[in-house]
């Protein structure tokens, strides 16, 4: 909710701003909605839905006028004019914007706020309803896993062959046949007639051909009797992608197969012998590094089938770290964020949209974010179209396309749309707003900012790269 102080003015810019009505003016000061969601709670059609923001939207598409929410309002801030609901907030924040006066409730905490409601002395709602924003007792989380110094890897890929789940991805820019430098090849050589820079000592070679089966891009082979490296004396290019450990896939497990024990992921495919699902797990990996396996499998003997089994994810065995023992990029390190983001926020809403654990809440050209609740998964992160939370891998999500529309039958004409748009994608066309489709990116502020949901949506996503 967004509350007026004591110093309010009764300039009434705040009413005039408000694009959903839901700001009265009562007794020289201005009272709004208290978003206790009961209006939500009382509808038949579920026409009313919470929004990121965590205010309270009316979908006109499926509202019918019943007047529920209205006969329901304990602090009968809501009206119904030409069939249009009015009087709920949104939290869209246009009101704290043009009011010094107004603040956010959400960040008051519950005392403070029934305090403040009890000083206005106007009407009397169930207090017991009144959200609040209990103040974290956290002040940065912070996740500990097994990274990649990127600076010093050479994206050799000798931690992705020892890594013993496959938690470790590693793609370079050449063309299969070139020495990555692994040195796999000086591992299994039974004579040591492999060193680490990969020439060989033709005198103490047997030509067992270790190294060519172990080699895992083809780069050796065998001319006029003596082993070949097909070397590059040059760093690739590319990319090292490795899990988490944040545990969001332990979190999304429908049963106790997969979880998180003492900071390290575990997994007893045993219990999933009644054939659970992970597709839920796999498809929201933050860096898509968990999958089934395609070796393993475990026997339903019941059910006389193979059941696959997860993989992908780290299990903290240190084992990286160990093998990549010439250039030490593989490292334990500890991943810490106090919730800050930059300045740069488009009030998009992708982060609340793709949190698992709910810990964002939308704010206009910024977030809120329970540290309580978040998990350091950087799904948030790696979803940003302008990069303003930090994150910690290679691994990103970019916006590839989209479609957006809006419709004109459901459009209440506020133009907040148009004031939240970063890329000049809303333009007033004849006192409609509409569409530029050639600006728009498909961040989907604006889809998140209207109040009467008159937003046609998609986007698409496309896997790519970048540096840390």
């Amino acid at each position: 909710m967004f509350l007026t102080t004591s110093t309010c003015e009764g300039k009434r810019e705040c009413i005039n701003q408000c694009p959903t009505k839901a700001i009265k003016f009562i007794n020289g000061r201005a009272f709004s909605c208290l978003t206790c969601g009961i209006c939500y709670k009382n509808c038949p059609n579920d026409a009313i839905f919470q929004n990121s923001y965590g205010g309270y939207v009316v979908d006109r598409a499926k509202c019918n006028g019943c007047g529920m929410c209205m006969y329901n309002c304990p602090t009968n801030n809501i009206t119904i004019e030409d069939g249009i609901v009015y009087g709920i907030c949104s939290r869209c924040g246009v009101c704290h914007e043009v009011c010094s006066n107004r603040v956010d409730g959400y960040e008051l905490e519950k005392d403070k706020q029934l305090n403040l409601i009890r000083s206005l002395q106007i009407l009397n709602p169930p207090l017991n309803d009144v959200p609040y924003k209990k103040e974290s007792e956290t002040k940065v989380v912070t996740r500990n896993y097994f990274g990649t110094d990127v600076e010093n890897c050479i994206l050799c890929g000798r931690c992705q062959e020892y890594c013993p789940t496959g938690a470790i991805h590693v793609k370079i820019d050449w063309d299969e046949g070139i020495c990555s430098g692994c040195r796999l090849c000086e591992d299994v050589c039974p004579n040591d007639s492999m060193n680490k820079h990969q020439i060989v000592n033709k005198k103490s070679c047997t030509l067992c051909l270790n190294c060519m089966k172990a080699c895992p891009h083809n780069a050796i082979s065998v001319e006029d009797s003596s082993i070949v490296v097909n070397k590059l004396n040059q760093k690739p290019n590319g990319s090292i992608i490795s899990c988490l450990n944040c545990g969001l896939c332990a979190d999304l497990c429908e049963n106790e197969s997969h979880k998180k024990v003492d900071g390290k992921l575990r997994y007893d495919p045993t219990l999933d012998m009644e054939n659970v699902n992970h597709d839920v797990a796999i498809s929201h990996c933050p860096v898509h590094t968990l999958t089934e396996d395609d070796e393993m499998f475990i026997y339903d003997e019941f059910n006389d089938e193979e059941l696959p089994i997860l993989s992908g994810f780290c299990v903290s065995c240190g084992n990286c770290v160990q093998v990549c023992n010439e250039y030490g990029a593989r490292q334990s390190m500890t991943q810490s964020w106090d919730g800050k983001v930059s300045e740069d926020c488009i009030s998009c809403g992708i982060c609340a949209e793709v949190c698992q654990e709910e810990a964002i809440t939308l704010h206009r050209g910024s977030i809120s974010v329970d540290l309580d609740k978040c998990i350091l998964c950087e799904n948030c992160a790696v979803h940003c179209p302008v990069d303003v939370i930090p994150k910690s891998t290679m691994y990103k999500n970019e916006i590839k396309d989209g479609f957006n529309f809006i419709e004109q039958k459901l459009c209440m004409h506020c133009g907040l749309c148009y004031k939240t748009c970063s890329y000049d994608a809303i333009e007033k066309i004849n006192d409609e707003f509409v569409v530029n489709e050639e600006n728009c990116t498909y961040c989907g502020a604006c889809k998140n900012a209207c109040p009467a949901r008159a937003f046609l949506f998609e986007r698409n996503f496309k896997d790519s790269l970048e540096g840390i």
